[in-house]
């Protein structure tokens, strides 16, 4: 059994800097939204279940959860309304969210070919990219329609330069102006982060002047564009302590699942990133 954690003021996320780009923890512990007020994460499922609702101490955004959902059962099973009503539920009893992921089809070879991909099993869609990208902005038109006073955020999906410039004009030939959202997720990068490629489709979405989320970011993703993202999420410090042993004083077999270790792990990412573009990564507003 693991020791109850003491909760201290040094859990706060502190003071936001003015124009700094948002930093979400992620995480499936919903319950973390009334112990720390840092920017947190989580997928709309984890609320599904709840019978006692956690109100929100700080900043959170909502996943949609559509890379499970697409890598398990190669569709969506989950209808917008119902999606809808989920976040709904989520507004009025949690508080208020930053804003809540489009359900999105992404377009990683894994979850459009399936097979094995890193020891996982992707079932697979078989479709293409370009049917992948129209039902990604035939969902958000629904969502909008549905709900058009909920803060959800379209997602540009793609595997190129040329494919992301393609989602953008189905977009905007839908009438979706995506420089006047307040975020546009960035899909299918999260893997290509690191690379001179992923490096290139975020700079080019971000020459169109779009406030970016990257999902999914990890240093070396955030060290080579974070300058350009509006804000990003990580939950890489759950596999990252699955590595290695427990903190000191933890009695759990690792800290995988410690809110503990991923504030610590926050606060280390946050000091690696070189010194001039710190001020960029904070807890500052997404607004």
């Amino acid at each position: 059994m693991t020791q109850p954690i003491t909760l201290p003021r040094a859990l706060a996320a502190g003071a936001p800097a003015t124009g700094g780009m948002r930093f979400y923890l992620t995480t499936h512990k919903r319950h973390w939204l009334r112990w720390t007020d840092v920017p947190l994460f989580l997928k709309a499922e984890h609320f599904d279940r709840a019978v006692k609702w956690d109100v929100a101490q700080g900043p959170y955004a909502v996943d949609s959860g559509g890379f499970m959902e697409l890598k398990e059962k190669g569709t969506w099973t989950r209808p917008p309304r119902q999606y809808v009503d989920s976040l709904r539920r989520i507004w009025e009893h949690v508080g208020p969210y930053d804003w809540a992921a489009q359900q999105d089809w992404m377009c990683e070879e894994a979850i459009i070919h399936g097979g094995w991909f890193g020891g996982q099993y992707f079932v697979g869609t078989h479709l293409s990219v370009a049917e992948h990208q129209r039902r990604t902005v035939a969902n958000f038109l629904e969502l909008r329609s549905l709900a058009p006073d909920l803060r959800i955020a379209p997602v540009l999906q793609g595997r190129s330069i040329p494919e992301y410039e393609r989602c953008v004009e189905l977009f905007e030939n839908a009438g979706v102006d995506l420089r006047r959202e307040p975020v546009v997720g960035l899909g299918s990068v999260c893997r290509l982060q690191s690379t001179r490629e992923g490096a290139a489709i975020v700079t080019a979405m971000a020459a169109h002047g779009f406030r970016l989320h990257g999902f999914g970011f990890k240093i070396l993703g955030l060290e080579r564009v974070g300058h350009l993202l509006a804000s990003a999420d990580s939950a890489a410090w759950s596999s990252h302590a699955r590595r290695r042993p427990p903190l000191p004083g933890h009695t759990h077999k690792n800290c995988a699942n410690c809110i503990d270790y991923a504030l610590n792990w926050r606060r280390r990412v946050l000091a690696a990133i070189p010194t001039h573009r710190q001020t960029m990564l904070t807890d500052g507003s997404a607004a």
